[in-house]
C-alpha cells in the first residue's frame, strides 16, 4: 500500500488540495453536500478540547505526506508545509464570511500534524523495524 502513495504523489496533492478547497469555503461545503445547509457543519466525533475534525483531517493528511514522501529528502519540508498550513488555512477563517477563526481548530490543526509526527519518531526509535 506504501507504495502506492510513493508511486502516486498525486494522490497527496489532491488531498490537500481538497483540504485547501474545504477550508478557504465560505460556509460548510460538506453541510451543503449532506445536509443541504451550507450553515452546518457535519461533525465525526464530538470535541473535546480540540476540535475533532481538524484533528482527523490533518493527521490524515500527514500520514498521507509520510506515505508518500517516505524515502525523499523533501519529507522534512512536507512536515514544515503541513505545520504552516495547518496555522494559515485557521488564520484565514478571520476574512472569510460565514467562517470564524476558533482557537480549539487552531489546536485540532497543529495537534493532528504534531501527533503524526510524535508517532512516525516513536515508531522509528522504538519500533519493530529497529533490529
Amino acid at each position: 500500500m506504501i507504495n502506492f502513495f510513493l508511486k502516486f504523489k498525486i494522490f497527496f496533492y489532491v488531498i490537500n488540495l481538497l483540504l485547501i478547497i474545504l477550508y478557504l469555503f465560505p460556509g460548510s461545503l460538506l453541510g451543503c453536500v449532506f445536509f443541504d445547509n451550507c450553515k452546518v457543519q457535519p461533525q465525526i466525533t464530538s470535541d473535546f478540547i480540540i476540535s475533532s475534525n481538524h484533528f482527523y483531517a490533518f493527521g490524515l493528511v500527514t500520514i498521507l505526506g509520510y506515505f508518500t514522501f517516505l524515502n525523499s529528502e523533501k519529507l522534512k519540508l512536507v512536515l514544515y508545509y503541513l505545520l504552516v498550513i495547518s496555522v494559515l488555512l485557521e488564520v484565514f477563517h478571520i476574512v472569510i464570511p460565514e467562517r470564524s477563526f476558533q482557537w480549539s481548530d487552531l489546536f485540532g490543526n497543529l495537534l493532528g500534524v504534531i501527533v503524526v509526527i510524535f508517532v512516525k519518531n516513536l515508531i522509528n526509535k522504538y519500533g519493530i523495524t529497529k533490529k
